[in-house]
């Protein structure tokens, strides 16, 4: 598949919708689900719940993801990769991908908590909007994340760790994986939230966030790669994937420190989305693949073109 301009290329979805909603259920009930998980491979998971968040930007571009249609089709492309393991995405998205058939053998993460909306008074109250852990079930989901920003300086953050822990903890009564995605917040000086990448502020989020709920037993992170990643998994043994945010970086930056990270202990992979659906040469297939070749899995996968070659250097500055 190629990106497209066919502004009727997904107009069945709207038909589907209209005439027959229930087709959304019947493709998750017969959909053939992923094998496993497996601590001898890493997974390769491509998120799209930024929209929900109203997180619309990528790098320069204000309005990027705005275009369902252009990000269905990127969404595809990567999906089609064998070596890309499922998604993550808010139910609007996961829906549209399920009627495509995009997700056979695919893990499927549901986007649970989007109400802390980019920009808003009290984005730091981040209701559960999203997926909840009985609709994943339904689905036949393999879990559900949960964006946990802990702001010391905002009494929304309390109600955002207490609605957190009770979502772990519906996920893990039924066997479902909490991936938990930390960051210790502020806001600057003209009130926009930014996320502390600082290795310090990195581990006391692990802490905070491992601690939360009942049971710890399904749960795991998803971090940001930072500067002195060698601590910041030393501070946990829940299963990590990196995530990839919207990196100031070059590609070739971003793709290193992807590298370095993967090789710790205790990284189970990647679950990244505006870096590889939107790179800068345009080439999703080709981000996709180089992206999937830095992961330490037995098997191999495509190898990356000339194009895609890596620098040594780490980018410290990403954010969900």
């Amino acid at each position: 598949m190629s990106l497209n301009n066919d502004p009727r290329r997904y107009e069945h979805l709207s038909r589907i919708r209209l005439e027959d909603p229930e087709a959304i259920a019947r493709a998750a009930a017969t959909r053939r689900r992923h094998p496993g998980l497996k601590h001898s491979a890493q997974n390769f998971i491509v998120a799209a719940d930024h929209p929900a968040r109203g997180a619309l930007a990528v790098g320069s571009q204000p309005m990027a993801m705005a275009d369902r249609r252009d990000l269905l089709d990127r969404l595809q492309i990567a999906l089609a990769n064998p070596a890309v393991d499922g998604v993550l995405a808010s139910p609007d998205i996961m829906d549209d991908l399920l009627l495509l058939g995009a997700l056979e053998g695919k893990l499927v993460f549901g986007s649970m908590n989007r109400g802390g909306l980019a920009g808003l008074v009290n984005e730091f109250d981040d209701r559960f909007t999203g997926h909840t852990a009985a609709a994943l079930e339904a689905l036949g989901a393999d879990g559900g994340k949960m964006l946990t920003r802990i702001c010391l300086g905002d009494p929304d953050t309390v109600t955002t760790l207490e609605a957190t822990a009770r979502a772990i903890d519906s996920l893990a009564e039924r066997k479902l994986i909490a991936m938990v995605e930390p960051f210790l917040s502020v806001r600057d000086a003209h009130g926009k939230v930014r996320n502390d990448l600082r290795a310090d502020a990195v581990i006391k989020s692990v802490g905070i966030a491992e601690g939360l709920g009942s049971t710890s037993a399904y749960t795991w992170m998803k971090l940001p790669v930072v500067a002195e990643m060698e601590r910041v998994m030393a501070s946990t043994t829940m299963p990590t994937v990196l995530l990839g945010g919207d990196p100031d970086g070059s590609q070739d930056e971003v793709f290193a420190s992807w590298q370095a990270a993967l090789a710790l202990p205790g990284v189970r992979g990647l679950t990244v989305g505006r870096t590889l659906l939107y790179p800068h040469d345009g080439d999703v297939a080709g981000a996709v693949a180089t992206a999937a070749s830095l992961l330490n899995n037995p098997a191999p996968v495509a190898a990356a073109t000339d194009e895609h070659t890596m620098s040594d250097r780490i980018p410290v500055k990403v954010s969900e």
